[in-house]
């Protein structure tokens, strides 16, 4: 039997034009699924205890497959170092290097370690997104929005920072404001509405601190969604106007649609992993 050539090998993993490339992808994805469904089972005491090998076995199983994977998509990369810094490429590795690390981590006492390190493997079920359009749409409005969101994470910790402050000097260790970072969790806790009431304030002018964190909680919400909204919405334009039809070249179709509504031509669907 002969060996696949790169071009061949590519084609098939990393696109989705071809029938092979399809099937390809419908595999991996079920055996993505089943992976995480034999963690989920591992984590269970009762189903561990009876069929713990078994499981063991197909972990070890899921682990090779993914590895293979991982090195065939390594050979056949067009860019290999841009493949290995890509988000799917770090993914990827993420997939299989927990299972590896239990074999490096000896000894009981590192048993919270090893725990750890095995629930890593739930990280597989980041390989799905390369499988949804729409995933890689929010991926792209969530990197734009990045310097947005990292001014209005910075505001949020000035004002946390604040209010907890004035809560430690106004309410102090008597009502549970034992120092300025409780007051700081209290902060948080009461800006993004969750309030757990394991600390409250019991005078006025700490309570009126309190109503207006609260009611300052319910307007900080509106911004990061306003600001991803607003980048999401310019990605789906983006990428409506993108598609173009091969016989008219006229651009504004829908991404799932099969037919030109101009000409009547038949549409090609376009990939977004060939740049992996």
């Amino acid at each position: 039997m002969q060996w696949p050539s790169k071009e061949t090998l590519y084609t098939v993993i990393f696109g989705t034009e071809t029938p092979a490339g399809r099937r390809f992808d419908l595999v991996l994805i079920v055996v993505i699924l089943l992976s995480i469904g034999v963690l989920f089972l591992d984590s269970i005491s009762a189903v561990r205890a009876q069929i713990g090998p078994l499981l063991y076995g197909l972990e070890w199983a899921f682990t090779l497959l993914f590895t293979l994977e991982y090195a065939v998509r390594i050979y056949c990369s067009q860019n290999r170092l841009a493949y290995l810094r890509s988000f799917y490429g770090l993914t990827d590795m993420l997939a299989v290097l927990p299972s590896y690390l239990v074999v490096f981590i000896p000894g009981a006492s590192f048993l919270l370690m090893v725990r750890l390190i095995r629930v890593f493997r739930i990280l597989r079920i980041l390989k799905l997104i390369r499988y949804v359009n729409e995933a890689n749409v929010l991926l792209r409005s969530l990197n734009q929005s990045r310097r947005k969101i990292t001014v209005f994470f910075g505001s949020l910790f000035i004002l946390v920072t604040l209010f907890g402050s004035l809560l430690y000097v106004v309410e102090g260790p008597e009502y549970g404001f034992t120092s300025i970072p409780v007051s700081i969790y209290w902060a948080i806790v009461t800006i993004t509405t969750v309030g757990f009431g394991d600390i409250t304030p019991q005078t006025p002018l700490g309570q009126g601190i309190a109503a207006v964190t609260m009611l300052m909680g319910y307007a900080i919400i509106a911004v990061p969604t306003g600001i991803i909204s607003a980048e999401l919405g310019r990605e789906l334009r983006r990428e409506y106007d993108s598609r173009h039809c091969p016989q008219c070249d006229k651009g504004g179709h829908e991404r799932d649609a099969k037919f030109c509504k101009y000409c009547g031509g038949e549409m090609e669907f376009p990939s977004d992993d060939k740049k992996n």
